[in-house]
């Protein structure tokens, strides 16, 4: 009986609150084989592509370069980025870039010469006798950043959860409408996806190791079973296809019956997730010395007469990648970058396509209507219902829109993983996660400033106590350089003065017989008057100084 629930546990998954069941529209890219775009005639490669600070230039303008060659510097949690093939540098200048803002940000701008060359290439012939931290660290070189759309370096997450982790999950869920990246990836590569999984395992040392795919992919998890023969240790789950099962606190408690705690990531459980794409992404890294200079895209949608996934090097124009799939805009066509619930519409269509773009969606009018007005809440509550957070969404909203920090901040405004779901659910077409993207912006900004005040303040308080010191340094150092007269010298100018006093009747100038006359006394005075001088100055600056630095120091008032 107990090996019975024992296993019975083992294989169990279990649910999570909230999700939506929004129409699938996979077919149209799902069942293509993958494609090689050509090269463009110019490749845009933004130097931030990740969660962290740019790296720092290691080109220049008119520079020759080969594929793989790297064009920053990655230190930290600032990754690097290479050249996607051999050519040209021609610019170095800011550019458009696939974010919302529609912001110009630095990007390097390269010609190609068409020999799409190498640059030298070190794979690491067997991984497992290297040490961890240089397989870390050729992770790091080669620019991995979560292919899954988060973007946070692979390097640093590994790092952070190199220890306690007793679960590892490669999450192949892919649960929004019409992306089919992974699923391609899966269907042709699951061996290679395995390999890197093994890398991580090798890393990592986790008790259990799981791939967690929905049951709308039947081709790869047919896929997965076979490769997986290889693979003892690592288990397929097959869960049921619910929106937004991907996300990461979704997909661990689906596997793993464990709730995230508010504010934390799933490695405070034990947990570390991997997507499958950042996974082959390691294995062509260890194994084959090659960065991350392409990765999978899907172009989707009705405008287009050719649909599919296509290998596309990174920073290749939009714009490119969609002729090769024969778009065909239509008036008031828009252009997704990433899924209809979680994507945002291009600025504009010569954007590069950079490590976290995963799908691009150009639908008709039919296909994807226009956003309808805006209408009040009527407090239905189905925003409620179908969040997988557990939050209250409209609650979050009325802060929201009334600019009540606090209080969003205290209902778990930052514990929104943006998914969707409340806004497709409304029946009066508020743009809900618009709202919270604005929320969670303005806060980011007080703490920011609160911070900076922070540290001005504690600059000013640093100041004084350095001024403070000084005062006290200077001081002493006039005391010490305060003239004072001994008894002796007291004894010479009492002497002195009397010597003056005694001949003040004597007659004025020159001593009779032609001798000199004697000054010794008026020397003296003269000497003793200006030891005087120079002590009462010694001890006027002394007195003067002290409140000078008292009002320096004391702050401005208004």
């Amino acid at each position: 009986m107990f090996n019975l629930f024992a296993a019975f546990k083992k294989d169990r998954i279990w649910d999570f609150d909230g999700g939506i069941h929004p129409p699938e529209m996979k077919e149209q890219s799902s069942g293509v084989p993958l494609r090689t775009a050509p090269l463009p005639d110019i490749f845009i490669i933004p130097l931030q592509q990740h969660l962290g600070p740019e790296g720092e230039l290691i080109v220049q303008v008119g520079d020759a370069v080969l594929k793989g060659q790297p064009l920053t510097v990655g230190r930290g949690r600032t990754l690097p980025v290479h050249a996607p093939t051999s050519g040209t540098v021609i610019a170095i200048k800011p550019h458009i870039t696939a974010h919302p803002s529609g912001l110009a940000e630095l990007c390097v701008m390269i010609r190609p010469d068409g020999d799409d060359r190498w640059c030298e290439r070190t794979p690491l012939v067997d991984y497992r006798q290297a040490p961890a931290s240089e397989i870390v660290a050729r992770i790091h070189q080669a620019g991995i950043a979560g292919l899954g759309g988060a973007g946070f370096p692979t390097a640093s997450k590994l790092q952070g959860g190199a220890h306690g982790v007793e679960t590892l999950i490669l999450n192949a869920a892919e649960c929004e409408p019409y992306i089919t990246a992974d699923d391609r990836l899966m269907q042709e590569h699951a061996d290679q996806i395995l390999q890197g999984t093994e890398i991580l395992r090798h890393l990592l040392q986790p008790k259990t190791t799981l791939i967690g795919i929905e049951d709308n992919k039947p081709q790869a998890i047919a896929a997965l079973e076979l490769a997986l023969r290889e693979h003892p240790h690592i288990a397929l789950r097959v869960i049921p296809t619910k929106y937004p099962s991907g996300g990461a606190k979704q997909l661990t408690k689906i596997l793993t019956g464990k709730e995230v705690p508010h504010g934390k990531h799933s490695s405070a459980i034990g947990v570390l997730m991997q997507n499958v794409g950042t996974a082959f992404a390691i294995k062509r890294a260890i194994i084959d010395g090659e960065p991350l200079i392409e990765r999978v895209v899907t172009l989707t949608g009705d405008a287009l007469s050719q649909p599919g996934n296509l290998w596309a090097r990174i920073g290749t124009p939009v714009e490119h990648l969609l002729a090769f799939a024969g778009f065909q805009p239509q008036p008031q066509q828009m252009v997704v970058m990433g899924g209809p619930l979680m994507g945002f519409t291009l600025p504009a269509l010569n954007v590069p396509i950079v490590k976290i773009s995963n799908c691009l969606l150009a639908p008709t009018v039919d296909e994807m209507a226009p956003q309808e007005p805006e209408q009040s809440c009527i407090r239905c509550g189905l925003c409620v219902d179908a969040c997988p957070a557990g939050l209250l969404p409209q609650q979050l909203y009325w802060f929201s829109r009334g600019q009540e920090h606090d209080k969003a901040r205290n209902h778990n405004l930052f514990d929104c993983i943006e998914c969707g779901a409340c806004a497709y659910v409304c029946p009066s077409n508020i743009p809900l996660v618009q709202y919270y993207r604005q929320e969670k912006a303005e806060i980011k900004a007080i703490d920011q400033e609160a911070a900076r005040a922070a540290e001005a303040k504690a600059r000013y308080e640093a100041k004084l106590a350095r001024m403070e010191r000084e005062k006290l340094a200077r001081e002493q150092r006039h005391k010490k350089a305060a003239v004072k007269l001994t008894d002796d010298d007291q004894s010479a100018v009492q002497a002195a003065l009397t010597r003056v006093r005694s001949n003040s009747t004597a007659a004025e100038g020159s001593a009779p017989g032609g001798q000199e006359p004697d000054n010794s006394a008026v020397i003296a005075a003269r000497e003793a008057r200006k030891a005087l001088a120079r002590e009462r100055k010694a001890q006027q600056q002394t007195d003067a100084a002290a409140p000078a630095v008292t009002e320096a120091a004391a702050p401005q008032q208004e």
